[in-house]
């Protein structure tokens, strides 16, 4: 129940001063003016408090109304946020769009899932039954994709007095009562749960299963455990979106959380109109079947920025509760940040870095240690997985938030504007990049059959650190003063940049490569380039080995062979090893003409 905890006395852009700080609490939702715009509690002074209002504050004035709510800022959890696309507070864009047109009117309030639609309910639960918190009371079939399971809410749980039989309820309904120490407690489909506050586990363990992504640079080179944390940065129009959107469309999780955090509103436009459109992979139905969508846009108060993400992260950690892998892509961190600064410019705090909050790297902390691989209240395992795009103004990977990122991420995956302005994609930096998971993950691909996944790993990188040493000299002395045995490193690369690392997001076999063919084709180049060392030894020189026409082969093979045809690529094996043992039959015993 809302009532009057004092008034406003300032307003400072989307800060706003109350006094009667007495009757609110720190983190407490509020509602400014008449029309109950909402806030958050950030600062308590003797009587006064400050509030960062969601909605613009053009036209507020000393005097009006604060109303307490008595709660913190939560998100609502349950069936119907799968499919649904939703603002930094979680209100459903669509409902508000209905309701107030294209332009949303602030003050225009719109629960976030459906108290109308009625939900078909299976019981799992048993009267009398035991429950701790996090149990599964039931489950509601939510989208043809996913089943959404009704949890108890963690801090909850008892002994089952009454549960509802099978049929259909709103959320709002109660379809359980539990009763613990004398309390009775009424469970409904949906629960609340405060964003800032992470949803408890019961054992946490080290990510070692791979997020298989099917984009080659990733899976192969830089890997990401699920349960793990990435960051992305990159300048403008390095393609920070579009590999946000490949790994959402692509990456073997079965829940996608995408956060547009103050991005362009044309870009989020792009996400919303593309992704109904999308089908997943891996079923064939609508992509957005197993996506939640968060659109908080750059035009959108800038307050709502800072709460985007962690109501993204809370719905992640909601649905890994029910046993899911959840991927959440927060895009971009750069965007909340300078949320975070704004807002901490009109409270006068002391500036650190750029201007940015001392409390920066502790605020980025909180949100990626919330992923993680875990077994969940329910059972089972389950992870979140978490994703962050950086934009630091002109591509300075030394700026506060890629850093302060660096130091809480275990993936790195630095988008080069040199590489985009060639036209490779995906833009990432091969000699920048790092994978703190390539030990964790070995075990993985050891159960795969593929026990020399590391050392084919380091072998690439090894060969493409070589590469760009001896590009150095190239520029000096041109390429002809190499011996043949470097000139073989500069073709052999050429064919990993342009052959295995670009790969195109629209091509329609390229899109996704499957780990089978994207060991097969780098053990390929690597097959090659162990022969064609060979016939060095004999004295062929590298241009005869260049002009082979299996080598026009290895560089189309990554649109040329379908995913589900791999056993094309031991034709190309074989075409590889007859050619190499044509020219090796021309230099045996030094019998061979040099070219």
């Amino acid at each position: 129940m809302e009532k009057q905890a004092g008034i406003v006395v300032a307003i400072d852009g989307p800060v706003v001063r109350m006094r009667g700080a007495a009757l609110v609490g720190m983190l407490e939702l509020v509602g400014v003016g008449e029309e109950r715009l909402p806030g958050e509690v950030i600062r308590v002074q003797g009587d006064e408090a400050s509030i960062q209002v969601y909605e613009p504050t053009s036209g507020l004035r000393p005097g009006l109304p604060v109303y307490a709510t008595g709660r913190p800022l939560s998100a609502a959890l349950g069936p119907g946020l799968v499919g649904g696309i939703f603002d930094g507070m979680g209100r459903p864009l669509t409902v508000l769009r209905e309701a107030a047109g294209a332009f949303i009117k602030r003050g225009v309030h719109a629960p976030s899932l459906d108290p109308r639609r009625k939900w078909p309910f299976r019981p799992v639960a048993r009267r009398d039954q035991e429950l701790s918190g996090g149990a599964v009371l039931g489950t509601v079939q939510e989208t043809p994709l996913i089943e959404h399971r009704v949890l108890v809410p963690p801090d909850a749980g008892g002994v089952v007095r009454q549960i509802v039989s099978e049929g259909e309820y709103t959320v709002e309904e109660v379809i359980a009562v539990t009763s613990r120490d004398g309390q009775e407690q009424q469970l409904r489909l949906a629960q609340n749960w405060p964003v800032r506050r992470p949803r408890p586990y019961r054992n946490r363990s080290r990510p070692s299963v791979l997020l298989v992504s099917g984009q080659r640079i990733l899976d192969m080179l830089f890997p990401l455990a699920k349960g793990g944390t990435a960051v992305i940065p990159g300048g403008f129009g390095t393609g920070k979106t579009v590999l946000q959107h490949q790994l959402a469309r692509w990456a073997d999780a079965q829940i996608i959380v995408y956060v547009g955090c103050g991005e362009r509103g044309n870009e989020m436009t792009e996400v919303l109109v593309e992704f109904p459109e999308l089908l997943d992979p891996h079923t064939g139905r609508p992509l957005l079947e197993r996506t939640i969508l968060i659109a908080n846009t750059s035009n959108m108060p800038v307050a709502a920025r800072e709460a985007s993400i962690y109501t993204g992260m809370t719905v992640a950690e909601y649905f890994r509760d029910m046993g899911y892998h959840v991927a959440l892509m927060a895009d971009s961190t750069s965007r909340w940040a300078e949320a975070l600064r704004e807002i901490a410019g009109r409270l006068e705090e002391m500036p650190a870095e750029e201007g940015f909050p001392a409390y920066l790297p502790s605020r980025l902390a909180e949100f990626y240690e919330r992923a993680g691989f875990v077994e969940p209240l329910s059972g089972g395992t389950a992870s979140v997985t978490a994703v962050g795009a950086v934009s630091p103004p002109g591509g300075d990977f030394s700026e506060p938030v890629t850093q302060n990122s660096l130091r809480f991420t275990r993936c790195f995956w630095a988008l080069d504007k040199g590489l985009a302005s060639a036209r490779h994609f995906p833009a990432i930096s091969w000699l920048e990049s790092y994978s703190g998971y390539v030990d964790s993950v070995v075990g993985w691909w050891r159960e795969r059959g593929y026990p020399e996944w590391s050392e084919l790993r380091d072998w690439t990188l090894s060969l493409l650190q070589d590469e760009d040493r001896l590009q150095q000299i190239v520029k000096l002395v041109g390429p002809d003063a190499l011996p043949d045995e470097e000139r073989l490193i500069l073709v052999t690369a050429r064919i990993l940049k342009e052959g295995f690392l670009q790969q195109s997001a629209i091509d329609p076999v390229d899109t996704f490569c499957p780990i089978e063919k994207q060991y097969a084709m780098l053990a390929l180049i690597e097959h090659l380039h162990t022969r064609a060392k060979q016939l060095i030894a004999l004295g062929c020189p590298v241009l005869r080995i260049r002009g082979l026409g299996v080598i026009d082969n290895l560089m189309r093979m990554k649109t040329e062979v379908p995913n589900d045809e791999l056993q094309r690529l031991e034709i190309v094996r074989a075409s590889l090893d007859s050619q190499m043992d044509e020219l090796s039959k021309d230099y045996q015993r030094g019998l061979g003409v040099r070219s």
